[in-house]
């Protein structure tokens, strides 16, 4: 399978623009501290949730299709898992706290909306649209769950209980948007009404426009030395972009798993880090600038380390 180059590339232009309106806004005092903080809880606590929703409703609904789907959605469950193993491990070395949790965070969720579903379609077609919005699900039930462990290490304010754990942002659109997605099985007429679905896309598409917004009018307050010249920042980016999705590969190559599947987990471990961690950062008083930092070099980065990688993939999975 081959990668289209110049979707690829225009998805990067298209998040370089976003991000440099960001910085442009925040340089003009457009978008400041209250107003960044302001639209990270606004697509934390409804875009995101709505885009979750949007995405299994729009889905066509077949028995193959929601067997393939729950398979996808395990996959992305043990995925996330190994890379926390592998990012966890690798984050020792980090003497800042803020800093070894947003790499820690960064490692393992991926931007798997914005970057990540136009890449799957690309791939694989339609059916690797589909395939990568139950794969989302893992995404959202985790990084509520074991994303929200890592920014709390040893931090007394933020609590993480067993309710917490399985009732939050994430698990409960997700346990909405797949009853939606069922319900035709005992309702084989059954439809959202069109303003429903109008109304939960349009919400939805805000997260990218605002999300990458925010990254980048968090970069503004860093200097560009600090946004380049950093070699921790490379480091993370050699993880997060080629060493830990040829590590997924070869683990899928080694316990036969299916090679569709290990291209399929294998992309979804080689793209950059989710701007989640920047609205994250300024939710939870992180080094905001820090997590905007490693989500925009790794995006601008990913344009040529992530065909590289596919190509990698190819060769191991033809051994």
């Amino acid at each position: 399978m081959t990668l289209n180059f110049s979707s690829l590339l225009t998805i990067i232009a298209t998040l370089s623009l976003l991000l440099a309106c960001g910085y442009y806004a925040r340089k003009r005092g457009i978008i400041d501290d209250v107003a960044s903080k302001r639209l990270s809880s606004l697509i934390i606590q409804i875009g995101q949730p709505m885009m979750i929703i949007s995405a299994l409703v729009n889905a066509e609904f077949s028995y193959e299709n929601l067997k393939d789907g729950f398979i996808f959605m395990g996959l992305g469950l043990i995925l996330h898992g190994l890379m926390a193993v592998l990012a966890f491990f690798s984050c020792k070395g980090f003497r800042d706290l803020d800093e070894q949790k947003i790499t820690e965070f960064s490692l393992v969720f991926t931007n798997t909306g914005f970057i990540g579903f136009p890449i799957m379609e690309a791939l694989f077609g339609p059916k690797g649209l589909f395939l990568a919005s139950f794969y989302v699900i893992s995404f959202y039930l985790l990084v509520w769950s074991l994303g929200i462990s890592i920014i709390a290490r040893k931090r007394s304010d933020i609590k993480l209980t067993v309710r917490k754990i399985f009732i939050n942002l994430g698990s409960i659109p997700c346990l909405i948007g797949i009853l939606l997605y069922m319900a035709v099985i005992p309702f084989p007429n059954f439809a959202l009404p069109e303003f429903l679905t109008k109304f939960m896309s349009y919400l939805s598409n805000l997260c990218t426009p605002i999300s990458v917004l925010i990254t980048g009018a968090l970069l503004a307050t860093r200097t560009p030395k600090q946004i380049l010249g950093s070699a921790k920042i490379y480091y993370f980016c050699f993880l997060k972009l080629i060493a830990i999705p040829l590590v997924v590969c070869v683990i899928g190559k080694l316990i036969g798993l299916n090679s569709s599947h290990v291209l399929f987990c294998t992309v979804e471990a080689a793209l950059p880090a989710a701007s989640t961690i920047t609205m994250f950062a300024e939710i939870y008083a992180l080094n905001a600038g820090y997590a905007a930092q490693a989500v925009g070099v790794s995006s601008l980065l990913s344009v040529g380390t992530l065909p590289l990688v596919i190509k990698v993939a190819d060769w191991i999975l033809s051994l």
